[in-house]
């Protein structure tokens, strides 16, 4: 079998799966339709169409319900990587379950997870951590499509279910600066009453880290006092959280120490 016969094979493979797909031009990145994702399709006499006239086209998928949520971890060289970030993901439970992992032409990373239709996901990047988001209104380039002569290759792929949620993700790899200790006063605990509730609703494979989310935006309010931190607890007993009230409790009490840096920093600013 030729590449350019892999590429429509693979291009028709992913319609099948309900990803809609649309063709790039060879080699690169940049699609070869005139409105990009905005082309993408599941239509299988469409997508023949696209690549028996080039079979050659590098194979593009649309991010976001029906595609998947990708988290793409970058390599760039000297410049740096995403992987010490991803680690820190990892150790948060917070890209579990991933149903395929690509190793891109830079030696990067995407991980593909389901995208849920009623919580879409936009696209964006934390430069600094060498992480991007695709979502709804992006598109990531698919094996066995090639950039700058290598190709993205399958490293890992499983029947799988699991979602990401990607404020969780910003909110551990880019918290945002913290307010002053007057301003937080002022706030209160109020407002956020509604997180119990939230996480008690959480689906499999998003729990850890809808937990850690939440735990994370009360902590920075100055909200996660003892009647909170037992609230979140019982939700995510109740959401079914593997590991227990001791994962719980862990997951928590990170949120919290990661929310009592800045503050301290502050203090200390304060102090001097």
């Amino acid at each position: 079998m030729s590449a350019e016969d892999r590429n429509e094979r693979a291009a028709q493979a992913y319609a099948r799966a309900g990803w809609p797909v649309f063709p790039c031009i060879p080699g690169e990145k940049v699609p070869a339709v005139a409105h990009g994702f905005k082309d993408a399709t599941t239509d299988p006499d469409r997508i023949a169409g696209w690549w028996s006239r080039n079979p050659d086209r590098n194979v593009a998928i649309a991010t976001g319900a029906p595609g998947p949520d990708v988290v793409d971890v970058d390599h760039h060289g000297e410049q740096g990587s995403g992987f010490a970030a991803l680690n820190r993901l990892k150790r948060e439970g917070l890209v579990e379950n991933p149903g395929a992992i690509v190793r891109t032409p830079s030696g990067g990373l995407h991980l593909y997870f389901a995208a849920d239709p009623e919580l879409p996901q936009g696209n964006g990047s934390i430069a600094r951590e060498h992480v991007d988001f695709r979502g709804a209104g992006g598109y990531v380039v698919a094996p066995p499509s090639t950039a700058g002569g290598r190709a993205y290759e399958v490293v890992q792929h499983q029947a799988s279910d699991a979602t990401v949620d990607f404020a969780a993700i910003r909110s551990v790899l880019d918290p945002q600066p913290e307010r002053s200790q007057r301003q937080r006063q002022a706030d209160g605990p109020r407002s956020f009453g509604h997180l119990p509730g939230w996480v008690a609703g959480l689906q499999p494979h998003n729990r850890n880290g809808g937990l850690h989310w939440a735990a994370c935006r009360a902590a920075e309010a100055g909200a996660l006092d003892a009647d909170m931190t037992e609230q979140l607890v019982d939700a995510a007993l109740r959401a079914g959280l593997r590991g227990g009230e001791r994962e719980a409790r862990r997951t928590i009490a990170s949120a919290q120490q990661g929310a009592s840096r800045p503050f301290e920093r502050e203090r200390e600013r304060e102090a001097g």
